[in-house]
């Protein structure tokens, strides 16, 4: 059973940075896509930045030059380094990947940025 658990979010002040973490198991993490994706209150879930297995990366306008998403392949992990954070920002982050057609999410983290 595929398995994602995102830690690190909270609560920074504007222009602070946070690393956010997904630890994946029940999968072979090297294989595959990974992808955060956002929700912030009221508004859609946004695709925020993706890598590949090759460690292709492409991320939202909003967010380039800001965050930055890798993986370590041995750690079965995939990290989003947010900087320069803004208070749009705020949001429950949320790691993805797809296998076999299908969508396995984790159960997300809270970013708050006060202004």
């Amino acid at each position: 059973q595929v398995q994602l658990v995102e830690s690190g979010g909270g609560l920074v002040q504007a222009g602070g940075s946070l690393r956010l973490s997904c630890a994946a198991s029940g999968m072979a993490f090297r294989f595959y896509t990974m992808s955060w994706y956002r929700q912030a209150p009221g508004k859609e879930r946004e695709d925020v930045a993706r890598i590949t297995s090759g460690g292709s990366t492409n991320y939202a306008d909003s967010v380039k030059g800001r965050f930055t998403i890798s993986r370590d392949n041995a750690k079965n992990t995939v990290y989003l380094q947010m900087n320069s954070l803004k208070p749009e920002d705020t949001a429950v982050y949320y790691c993805a990947t797809v296998i076999a057609a299908q969508p396995t999410w984790g159960q997300g983290t809270q970013v708050t940025v006060s202004s």
